[in-house]
């Protein structure tokens, strides 16, 4: 996630406007910024990285020419946070400028093909294919238009893009597109803008144009012009008046971070599923070398690692060791060694007792591999090879799409591991690749539907004492970070067991009403040895609470609440749509007492201390 902005106005320099406008989008990345403005014929560009405030010091953002100019601030996710791999990106003459937000599959591919047509690349990052692109456009039609050439480049492009281009050519328009990643336009008397968030130009105007998927937008000073990129009709659609203050704008609407970031999981999954396909080849070599491999990690990030290690074994045959990373050097400090292998997990790649286990795997020449959602972070810098979450910055403190982009990285590089080992069918893999390419819209049906349900049981339980949390198989790991959330987040006690150890002392503080939580996937060997543990839990009273399948008649009909899943989730992935209840719960029940879920108290986003 990144975010973007253009401004096109009759009169003034745009460069400020820019500026201040990046400065309400920063939270939606700021490990870099650049700001590229078009005056008399040519294209100016400062940019660097860090964070606005420093960058700004530096260069001064806003002593540039121009009435009109495009923005970036940046969340890095091909190549690491530097000067050459900010945006905007020009191509080889300087005269074209693009900014952009999302991931284009492609552009290996893309930039193969242009280094062999002999275009010159300096930055690392898939962006700047995009101006080249136009460049050779333009170099085979030298008679088309800007937005001929634009669309030309846009139909070669796969992935997810919104993107503001400018261009000396046509030196008084903004052209900007979209496919999967926010655009919104907002129109004011004498100028026009197009950004990420409508956050950006709220300030100066509250007229605002929503884009859709497959659309092209023209802008000039007060005016706009939408095409549809197929086929080239045009698309009449007017502005609405949005009556949200600045606060209410940075969240889109949402009243808290946590709950617009659990809504953006269809999105952020989608953009994990691009993950770069090189570096999941490299990872999973890694693994298939090893002798022993440690998953190794914290919090949230640690219970992905647990269900990874299912996944693994399930997939790959390969047994891993899920390891807190806190307990790590005291319990495997002296017996790694060369043959090991570490798999880090950190959002942020600097949490202190992670990056604590892998220097001590590094002096005992252990290899070091790391999956974090921190390009530039002390974890990818350490790491023989590395690969990033991709789900954008994550503002609130409890970690929800970060999680099940984790989830989805992991079971990512398992299925790539078992294919390298051929333990399981080609058919088989096949099906699961297909079902994990569906999760993104399986996730959004359950936001849709369950969502009200989920608050109702948010009312009925807000009084209860404590929560008890119960899984089988991979879906331990999913009653771990269900219990994790409502204590964290409502301040709730909870405990979270493997349902087969129940009976091994925690049952004895089941009494009528206690409510006890059931993560029941129908898919597996472990659903008829759960609906066991549901009637052990029942006969003493148990308040149960069932995440189920939408078939599953028996265990509704034991349930005294329940939250469907859609049918048809293999196990091995299920708890990455499994997990969306517990986050909703967690975020309503926190509402319910009154509980700001942004800022739960004595935690912090990244705990870069031991």
């Amino acid at each position: 996630m990144c975010g973007i902005f253009g401004c096109i106005m009759k009169k003034g320099n745009a460069a400020p406007v820019i500026h201040a406008s990046l400065k309400r989008l920063e939270y939606r990345g700021y490990d870099s910024v650049g700001i590229a403005t078009l005056t008399n014929g040519e294209i100016t560009i400062k940019k660097d990285q860090g964070k606005i405030d420093d960058v700004h010091k530096l260069v001064n953002l806003d002593d540039m020419a121009g009435n009109i100019g495009i923005g970036h601030t940046r969340w890095a996710t091909h190549g690491a946070p530097l000067k050459v791999n900010a945006h905007p990106h020009v191509d080889c003459t300087g005269k074209i400028a693009v900014v952009h937000n999302g991931i284009i599959e492609n552009y290996n591919e893309l930039r193969n093909e242009l280094e062999n047509a002999g275009h010159q690349f300096v930055s690392k990052t898939d962006t700047e294919v995009v101006p080249h692109l136009i460049e050779e456009a333009f170099k085979k039609n030298p008679a088309w238009t800007l937005t001929e050439a634009v669309i030309d480049t846009i139909k070669k492009l796969c992935g997810s893009y919104a993107l503001a281009v400018i261009s000396t050519k046509e030196p008084e328009k903004i052209l900007c597109a979209r496919n999967e990643s926010p655009l919104i336009l907002g129109i004011g008397k004498d100028a026009s803008y197009c950004a990420s968030d409508l956050t950006a130009f709220l300030p100066m105007t509250n007229k605002a144009v929503l884009i859709n998927d497959g659309e092209l937008v023209t802008l000039t000073p007060g005016k706009y012009e939408i095409k549809r990129i197929q086929d080239g009709s045009k698309v009449v659609r007017e502005p609405k008046v949005i009556d949200w203050s600045p606060e209410m704008a940075v969240k889109t609407g949402y009243p808290h971070f946590m709950i617009k970031e659990i809504h953006e999981q269809p999105a952020t999954l989608r953009n994990t599923l691009r993950a770069q396909e090189h570096y999941l080849d490299l990872i999973s070599t890694f693994l298939d070398r090893a002798t022993e491999v440690y998953l190794v990690a914290c919090g949230t990030s640690y219970h992905a690692c647990l269900a990874a290690s299912y996944m693994f074994s399930k997939l790959a045959f390969l047994p891993t060791y899920p390891v807190y990373a806190s307990e790590f050097v005291e319990q495997h400090g002296k017996s790694v060694n060369i043959d090991s292998t570490i798999l880090a997990v950190s959002q942020s790649g600097e949490t202190a007792d992670t990056l604590g286990a892998v220097t001590c795997s590094q002096q005992r020449a252990a290899t070091i591999l790391g999956l974090t959602n921190t390009v530039g972070s002390t974890l990818t810098r350490v790491s023989r090879v590395y690969i990033g979450q991709q789900s954008g910055p994550e503002i609130g403190v409890a970690a929800t799409k970060t999680f099940t982009s984790q989830l989805s990285v992991l079971a990512q590089l398992a299925l790539r591991l078992s294919t390298k080992r051929g333990k399981v069918s080609q058919d088989e893999m096949d099906y699961l690749a297909e079902k994990l390419e569906t999760i993104p819209q399986v996730v959004e049906t359950i936001i849709l539907t369950q969502e009200e349900k989920v608050k109702a049981l948010a009312k009925k339980y807000k009084d209860a004492k404590i929560f008890f949390f119960l899984g089988r198989g991979i879906n331990t790991a999913t009653a771990f970070e269900g219990r994790l959330k409502l204590m964290e987040i409502a301040y709730m006690p909870a405990i979270a067991f493997p349902a087969g150890e129940s009976k091994h002392g925690p049952i004895s503080l089941i009494e009528p009403g206690f409510p006890v939580v059931f993560i029941c996937p129908k898919d597996g060997v472990t659903h008829k040895t759960l609906i066991g543990n549901i009637q052990e839990m029942k006969a003493r009273g148990a308040s149960i609470i069932s995440i189920i399948e939408e078939d599953d008649e028996e265990v509704k009909a034991m349930s005294d609440d329940y939250i469907e899943i859609p049918k048809g989730i293999p196990e091995v992935i299920s708890p990455i749509p499994f997990i969306i209840p517990l986050q909703l719960l967690a975020y309503y029940m926190a509402i319910e007492r009154g509980i700001n879920p942004d800022m739960p108290r004595n935690l912090a986003k990244s705990v870069t201390v031991k």
